[in-house]
């Protein structure tokens, strides 16, 4: 009977230190932010923002750290293996948490791997050329991929991310051909189009905004419902001509399977607080895209719906790869 009451006790211990525990994370070291894509992207500035505003909600430093590479496989895997204790994250996004689950059949990562926190941002895609193009509008665009189809190409922030598919998507709306040129996110990608090293890129709009506003990137048309508020002369896809081309690309942070409940809800509470902070509000529409905030439970289920709709997509895209 005494070591019954002996090991019961013991048990309790262990269980009110687990919860003790739990209730006083964070408390011995950073968080980490991982974010599968190269600096200047929009899982970046996301990122980057939030962490400021969840380091002062949680009294603890956050570190963003970037993990570019294979469509944004490499930083997810990183953040499945991670130990569940709330002190690593990743900055998920439409690519590696919902596109890639129907584009390659294997992949180092499942979709239970994860824990949602919340949706951060929400943004439409933009069709662009670089400025010196004599290009105007999107039916030029297409004009002239169809004079020299061997000679266009198209770049994207990685095989596999919204802006990839929507080009692939946008080539099957209007019957061009243009050679996907890849890159390690974003930032590069946009780089890249500055140096006119391909012909056109559809993008997220916050990683192009900036250069789009000073006049070296010409924006001919965007992917959302509506017109951005932040470029009102630019006229949506449907607008332009091109019909079924609505996309918007979401970024949402997420913890590893098994992170305790308790930690998860402290998380969204401080991102949640931080994503309706007036500056952030501010910032997120300047760069033409709508602050998040959902629960876990609703971010979850937006993900399931999109894992679904993108595989649809994809196979009817005929992009599905064995792999």
């Amino acid at each position: 009977m005494a070591s019954i009451r002996g090991r019961w006790l013991a048990g309790a211990v262990l269980l009110g230190a687990a919860h003790l525990a739990q209730a006083a994370w964070p408390h011995d070291h950073p968080i980490t932010i991982i974010v599968p894509a190269a600096p200047g992207g929009t899982t970046d500035i996301a990122a980057r923002l939030l962490a400021e505003k969840m380091t002062a909600a949680l009294g603890q430093s956050i570190i963003v750290e970037n993990r570019a590479g294979a469509a944004g496989i490499i930083g997810t895997q990183t953040a499945a293996r991670a130990a569940p204790d709330g002190y690593t994250l990743i900055m998920g996004n439409i690519g590696p948490n919902a596109i890639n689950y129907s584009l390659y059949k294997t992949l180092p990562y499942k979709a239970s791997d994860f824990a949602p926190v919340t949706l951060v941002i929400s943004v439409p895609n933009v069709l662009e050329v670089n400025a010196a193009q004599p290009v105007k509008t999107a039916a030029e665009l297409v004009t002239l991929l169809k004079q020299d189809p061997s000679k266009r190409s198209f770049g994207s922030s990685g095989t596999g991310q919204s802006p990839h598919m929507s080009g692939e998507l946008f080539k099957q709306r209007t019957g061009v051909e243009a050679t996907h040129v890849p890159y390690k996110g974003a930032g590069p990608a946009v780089a890249a189009l500055l140096a006119n090293q391909f012909t056109f890129m559809i993008d997220n709009l916050p990683s192009s905004m900036p250069s789009i506003k000073a006049g070296k990137l010409r924006a001919l048309a965007v992917t959302g419902e509506k017109r951005s508020p932040e470029l009102p002369d630019v006229p949506t896809m449907k607008e332009a001509g091109i019909d079924n081309m609505v996309v918007t690309a979401w970024f949402g942070l997420l913890a590893p399977a098994g992170t305790p409940a308790p930690v998860i809800d402290k998380l969204y509470q401080a991102a949640r607080q931080g994503l309706s902070s007036p500056d952030i509000v501010k910032k997120f529409h300047e760069l033409g895209g709508e602050p998040g905030g959902n629960t876990p439970a609703e971010f979850g289920a937006f993900i399931d719906q999109q894992r679904t709709l993108w595989e649809q997509t994809v196979k009817a895209a005929g992009m599905y790869k064995e792999q």
